[in-house]
Formats: structure tokens, C-alpha cells, sequence
């Protein structure tokens, strides 16, 4: 069923960030504290924008939601604080933000406890989980499996990073590639998974059956696609696994949400698909009501 809002479909944001003031006044010094922040935003030229500049975006490129993703954290005082910002987020702009939790599986029953602390505050899912920096493997199934019982056992949306084991390097691409994700995949098979930046080319292993089979609750988004593939990769992908898994996703502040549009509208897709793929599929995942 298509998804809409004012009489017009909706438009869902799926990957964004977002950062509190404090944190952007003091950059250098948790880029110290903090492998992933300092990994992805230790070099100053690296946007951090606060909700109000996600919201600002959002209205001029016409998106209607979007969810805040948190990062692979490995400081858990400071993934607190920052969670903490998003569910302020949350409440400050109801039915236009949707957050993560930002956990490392590698911190235990305090994962466990923070994924709960946020669920019940509203938050629908966790991650971006970033295994490189986070100090982890996510195929391993001892090291996920209490955290992964207390997201499916509460319906959360856990949502990776991921990356091409082949192409250029960039900062922050990491190891998290297809193969690693297929054994977190299999070791969860009733969990829904996001694979951040196409599932790092998953989806293209999906002419494979088995591949196919155990990706049944697994999406994908397109966060940073214009860096990492041309647009016809919308309309494959679509074709490999359907467009109902697709979802438009910017990693905004790296790239507005207005470029990727603009790359679906232009990927030969029919309305229905691009539709679904905007904002309808994230609609659908998140329980958005029209």
C-alpha cells in the first residue's frame, strides 16, 4: 500500500546524523577519546550537523521523516550523552525524526541495558554498528547474541555499516563486507537488518538463491551511494532484490537527501518503485502512519 502524507507520498530520510553543539565545540578532544568519532570526524573539515540543521535540510529537499542513525561508538559515557540528544531530538520534532541507539556489542550487559534505556524511551532500532573500529566481529555469535535477543525481543531495527571488499578506500570504509555480513545474517535469520551503503554490494550476490533465502528480513540503503556507485544502481538492485527492500538513505551531513532523489528519479525505475523506495518501504518499516 503506498504511504502518504498530504495526500503525497512519503519521503523518508533512512541514514542521517546528527550531532549536539557541546560536541561539536569540543571535537578534538573526544576525537581522542572515541576510535569511530575520531576515525570519521577527527579531521575538522568533517560536517557535523545538529538536529536543526538536519530539520533545515529536510524542509528545503522536501523530506517529510528521516532517522537518526548513532555511530559505532567505543566511549560508552559519551554514546549515552548522544543518545541522550537524539530522543531530545525526537521530542523536540515528533513524527519528523525517528533515532538509533548508538551501541558497541563489545561493552556487554551495558549494550544490553543502553539498548533497553532507549527502546522504551521511543527509539526504534541501534546502530550504526561499526565492527572495525568498535573492536568486534559481527559474524561472531557469541559476541551479538545477548544484544541481538534484546533487539528482536522488542522488535528493534538493527542497522550496520557495511563496505565493498573492492574499489577505492575512504576514510571510514572498514571490513564489513558481504561476507561478513551473510554470517551475522545467518546467526539472526529472524532480526531485521539494515546493510548501510548498498550492504557494501550484497545485493548483487542475490542471484544466488541461498544468498536470496537469507536476506528475506534484510534492507538496504543507499547512504553515500553517489560516492560509491552510478545511479543505475537503484534500478539493479531493485531487480536483484526487489525495490521493497530499498531505502533512500543519505548520510547526511556527507550528502544531502535532494542528491540521492535526484539520482532515483533518474535511475529508470516506475513511480511505484521510486515511490516505495523514497519513503514508502522506511514508512512501512518504521509503522509511519500516513
Amino acid at each position: 500500500m503506498e504511504q502518504l502524507r498530504n495526500g503525497k507520498p512519503v519521503i523518508v530520510d533512512f541514514h542521517t546524523h546528527i550531532f549536539p553543539e557541546w560536541l561539536r565545540a569540543e571535537r578534538g578532544v573526544y576525537a581522542m577519546r572515541d576510535q569511530t568519532f575520531g576515525a570519521l570526524y577527527g579531521d575538522g573539515k568533517a560536517f557535523m550537523p545538529t538536529a536543526e540543521d538536519l530539520i533545515a535540510v529536510m524542509d528545503e529537499d522536501g523530506v517529510d521523516a528521516a532517522v537518526v542513525i548513532g555511530l559505532g561508538w567505543t566511549d560508552y559515557e559519551l554514546a549515552k550523552s548522544v543518545n541522550d540528544y537524539a530522543l531530545e531530538s525526537m521530542r523536540a520534532w515528533p513524527g519528523r525524526l525517528y533515532a538509533f541507539a548508538g551501541v558497541n556489542p563489545s561493552w556487554g550487559d551495558r549494550a544490553v541495558d543502553e539498548t533497553i534505556r532507549c527502546a522504551e524511551a521511543g527509539m526504534r532500532g541501534i546502530g550504526e554498528l561499526h565492527p572495525d573500529t568498535q573492536g568486534y566481529d559481527l559474524g561472531d555469535r557469541s559476541t551479538m547474541q545477548d544484544l541481538m535477543h534484546a533487539v528482536t525481543e522488542r522488535g528493534l531495527i538493527v542497522a550496520t555499516h557495511a563496505s565493498e571488499p573492492v574499489g577505492h578506500l575512504y576514510q571510514g570504509k572498514g571490513k564489513t563486507t558481504p561476507d561478513v555480513l551473510m554470517r551475522f545474517i545467518g546467526n539472526f535469520p529472524d532480526a531485521t537488518i539494515v546493510c548501510a551503503h548498498w550492504g557494501g554490494g550484497l545485493p548483487f550476490y542475490a542471484l544466488m538463491p541461498e544468498v536470496a533465502a537469507a536476506c528475506a528480513n534484510v534492507y538496504f540503503d543507499s547512504a553515500a551511494s553517489p560516492y560509491l556507485y552510478d545511479r543505475r544502481v537503484f534500478e539493479i538492485a531493485a531487480r536483484l532484490v526487489g525495490h521493497e527492500k530499498l531505502l533512500m538513505g543519505s548520510d547526511y551531513g556527507l550528502i544531502r537527501p535532494r542528491r540521492l532523489l535526484r539520482q532515483i528519479d533518474r535511475a529508470g525505475l516506475s513511480q511505484e518503485a521510486a515511490d516505495a523506495i523514497k519513503g514508502g518501504n522506511a514508512a512501512r518499516l518504521l509503522g509511519i502512519a500516513g
